[in-house]
């Protein structure tokens, strides 16, 4: 349900507006039936290991009451789970300048660091909105001194970094550590810890800047050679697996690794459980292996084809398709239906898994198609990325607190690797064909996608909010407050 509308999509501009050869077809084709079977198998095993792991670990460490044990082990786990987040490598390929390495290795610092601010919010109860006001304050400030041309990509790190093997783990230990305190505001406090991770990347790509400060501005044609025959179809994707297993696998084991010792030495959980939940690793080892396959084989030249073969010929379908599109994908991203379904388990259903789903995709849809008039006009990203911020931070004040650690929450999480390697592509492809800055017009998709959750997110929270003073005010039951909700 999530990917066939996409698909359609996709199958229908093939045959209109943008002719394509079988080969590339077939190769999306078995894309999406890769991204259907890798997506199921992913949610699965994160709902049987990565939430309990992350949850029993969350828990442990509040309940010892060692600021120094957390801190330590937030800091380790930010770094590691960041330096194999595979989202991040796509970016960094794609940044010509810096040495990979280097990029990588200063935004899992910049992640790490933010991972124990935000643990530290939960133990000394510090409201999420001040915190993100003092640090988009100090992003926008150092922003003005940073060249132009590093900004979009600083924005983009804060959204890739926050991928599928992360978002799962850290939304489940700070669940964990809020759910060891008792009542309505570490329900609140439960969320926020993805919105507080995707700022450390923002600022380690200004860091960057100081010291790398030219880049190659290398422009993104169509892809040189496509499949033909469908051996060639196969043997695109069979080229590729070996590639994506070794990543999953160093990806996960940092948390495996972790999550044994605390075993060992303090969680000591029944068998039965372990067995469940070492089957669950192996679904999310195996789904994770299969989505990113079917997204960066067969989805990720789609994207590119798409995106310079409709700017050549047809630029003025690129803003309305874009909104389409951004619309379906983010529907197809795993961790999105990860935090969903913890949003409506928290909520106890105040908050629907389909309302938070719509929020989102509208949200999403406005951004890829600003994303995509961008990549058209040259418009710099300040006049979009600064009111679009201001907005959301204005809203902290009107929202329940809740709504606002959500909706910052989503903005890292709707940006996963679909956009990495659908939407990108397709923005620099646009920008290849129409000849313009592809370091300032095309990057800056994902920091889009990032920022616009946040907003509609929280006019969500405003309205639910309306709606439920409301409701008091004609002394409406409790129960039947959440219905009408």
């Amino acid at each position: 349900m999530a990917v066939w509308p996409i698909t359609l999509v996709v199958t229908t501009l093939s045959i209109t507006f943008a002719p394509m050869d079988l080969g590339i077809i077939a190769q999306f084709f078995l894309g999406a039936f890769l991204l259907v079977q890798g997506m199921g198998l992913f949610t699965l095993g994160a709902d049987m290991a990565m939430l309990p792991m992350g949850e029993y670990m969350g828990a442990f460490l509040t309940r010892k009451r060692n600021v120094y044990l957390l801190c330590g082990v937030a800091f380790v786990m930010g770094v590691l789970i960041t330096v194999a987040e595979p989202d991040l490598t796509v970016l960094a390929n794609q940044i010509h300048g810096v040495p990979n390495l280097v990029l990588i290795l200063t935004v899992a610092l910049g992640v790490g660091i933010f991972l124990v601010a935000a643990m530290l919010r939960i133990l000394f109860r510090i409201k999420l909105k001040y915190m993100l006001l003092a640090l988009y304050a100090v992003v926008f400030i150092v922003g003005i001194f940073i060249k132009p041309e590093f900004l979009p990509m600083a924005f983009d790190s804060g959204g890739v970094t926050t991928g599928p093997i992360t978002v799962p783990f850290i939304l489940a230990l700070g669940m964990g550590v809020a759910n060891v305190r008792s009542g309505k505001e570490a329900e609140d406090d439960s969320f926020g810890l993805v919105a507080l991770c995707s700022v450390g990347p923002i600022l380690a790509i200004m860091l960057i800047s100081l010291f790398f400060p030219n880049l190659e501005n290398v422009s993104q044609t169509e892809a040189a050679s496509l499949p033909g025959t469908t051996m060639e179809v196969m043997n695109s994707f069979a080229v590729e697996i070996p590639h994506f297993l070794g990543e999953v696998a160093i990806a996960l084991l940092p948390i495996v690794v972790l999550f044994v010792v605390f075993q060992l030495f303090a969680l000591h959980l029944p068998g039965s459980e372990l067995r469940r939940m070492g089957v669950g690793v192996m679904y999310t080892f195996l789904g994770l292996v299969i989505f990113l396959t079917g997204v960066n084989v067969g989805f990720l030249p789609m994207g590119q084809y798409l995106g310079h073969h409709l700017a050549a010929e047809k630029a003025w379908l690129l803003v309305p398709l874009g909104a389409l599109i951004g619309y379906l994908v983010v529907r197809a991203e795993p961790a999105v239906h990860v935090l969903n379904s913890q949003v409506e388990e928290v909520s106890s259903g105040a908050i629907s898994k389909s309302a938070m789903m719509m929020a989102l995709s509208i949200g999403v849809a406005a951004s890829v198609s600003i994303a995509m008039l961008r990549v058209l006009t040259g418009i710099s990203i300040w006049w979009f990325i600064a009111p679009g911020y201001l907005i959301a931070l204005a809203l902290t004040f009107f929202c329940p607190p809740v709504f606002t650690a959500i909706a910052f929450d989503s903005g890292g999480v709707a940006s996963g690797p679909l956009t990495a390697a659908f939407m990108l592509p397709l923005a620099l492809g646009a920008c290849g064909a129409v000849g313009g800055n592809v370091l300032e017009d095309a990057f800056g998709v994902v920091a889009m996608v990032a920022m616009t959750p946040l907003i509609a997110i929280q006019i969500l929270g405003v309205v639910y909010r309306v709606k439920t003073r409301r409701i008091k005010a004609e002394d409406m039951p409790e129960e039947e407050e959440i219905i009408d909700v």
